[in-house]
């Protein structure tokens, strides 16, 4: 499977979780579940794009990685995180398209 493959795969999932979270009533535990995905996938993308050294994009999901790491939880009010969970879901629609990781050639050894 390709990098972008992985890559648009993640995205995907994240963006779906990010989507369903606009909806009411899910139990504390979603939200975590939300946090550790979007997490992983934010990390795994700004590792990817730094090893295809694209520097502003490793910016952006390192950031995105930091927002909701699971660990040391940012609290926001419920308005100001919908907000940030359609932008976000916005945004990684868009990497889908506009972020295109290189194969990284291997060495036969």
């Amino acid at each position: 499977m390709t990098v972008n493959r992985r890559k648009n795969i993640a995205v995907i999932i994240s963006t779906i979780f990010l989507f369903l979270a606009l909806i009411n009533g899910w139990p504390y535990g979603f939200f975590t579940l939300l946090r550790l995905i979007v997490f992983a996938t934010s990390a795994y993308i700004a590792w990817a794009t730094y090893i295809g050294q694209k520097e502003k994009w490793t910016w952006i999901f390192g950031f995105l990685a930091v927002l909701f790491n699971p660990f040391v939880v940012i609290h926001f009010t419920r308005e100001l995180w919908s907000f940030i969970d359609i932008s976000v879901g916005v945004f990684m629609i868009f990497s889908v398209f506009m972020l295109k990781l290189a194969q990284k050639a291997r060495e036969n050894k």
